[in-house]
C-alpha cells in the first residue's frame, strides 16, 4: 500500500527523544522477532475509541512495550485492560506501524530488539470491563478513559504533548477502519 498524502508526520523519518531513536512509518507486515510495541486504536462501538490520560498529563492510545516472551495478542490485552479497563472483542488488524533505529550502544533492557525495533499501531474492537486497575507495578497511573467520536477523539489527542496518536487515529479513519 502506498502512504497516502498529508500523513507525512506519521511516514518521514523522525527522532523521537524519550527512546533516542530514529523512526519512520511503514505499512509493511512487522518481523514478530523485532516488535517492541503495541498501540491500540480501541474501538468499543462503531465510531467510536478509546483515548488514555495519565497523571502526567500524558493523552496516548492504549498501549506499551512487550513484556519478555510475551505475544502480540498477550500484549494488547494486557495494555487494554490495564490503561483503559477494556479487553479485546474481536480480532485485532495491525496497520501501521514505526521502525525504531536506536541511538543508544545497548537495549534498555535486555529483551528489547536492538538496535531496530517495531512499533506497532492495531484496531481492535474492545468490551468495556471497568475502571482501570490502579495497582499494576511499572503501569502508567491512568487518571481518565475516554470513549470519544473518532472526530473529537482526534482534536483532543492533538492537543497533547505527543500529537503521534490523533495522526495514528487520523490514519485509521481515512483508511475506513474506525
Amino acid at each position: 500500500m502506498e502512504r497516502p498524502p498529508g500523513f507525512e508526520a506519521l511516514f518521514d523519518t523522525s527522532y523521537v527523544e524519550y527512546a533516542n531513536a530514529d523512526i519512520v512509518g511503514t505499512f509493511d507486515d512487522p518481523p514478530p522477532e523485532l516488535v517492541h510495541r503495541i498501540h491500540l486504536v480501541a474501538t468499543p462501538a462503531p465510531g467510536v475509541v478509546t483515548a488514555c490520560e495519565s497523571v502526567e498529563g500524558w493523552r496516548f492510545l492504549p498501549g506499551g512495550r512487550l513484556e519478555p516472551g510475551e505475544s502480540l495478542e498477550s500484549a494488547a490485552g494486557r495494555e487494554l485492560h490495564e490503561e483503559a479497563g477494556s479487553k479485546p472483542a474481536g480480532p485485532m488488524n495491525v496497520f501501521f506501524s514505526h521502525v525504531a533505529h536506536s541511538r543508544n550502544a545497548t537495549p534498555y533492557l535486555a529483551h528489547v530488539p536492538h538496535p531496530t525495533m517495531w512499533w506497532v499501531f492495531a484496531v481492535v474492537p474492545t468490551e468495556v470491563i471497568g475502571p482501570p486497575p490502579t495497582d499494576v507495578d511499572g503501569a502508567e497511573q491512568i487518571t481518565a478513559v475516554h470513549h470519544l467520536p473518532v472526530i473529537e477523539a482526534i482534536d483532543w489527542m492533538a492537543h497533547s504533548t505527543d500529537p503521534t496518536g490523533a495522526e495514528v487515529l487520523r490514519l485509521a479513519a481515512h483508511l475506513d477502519l474506525v
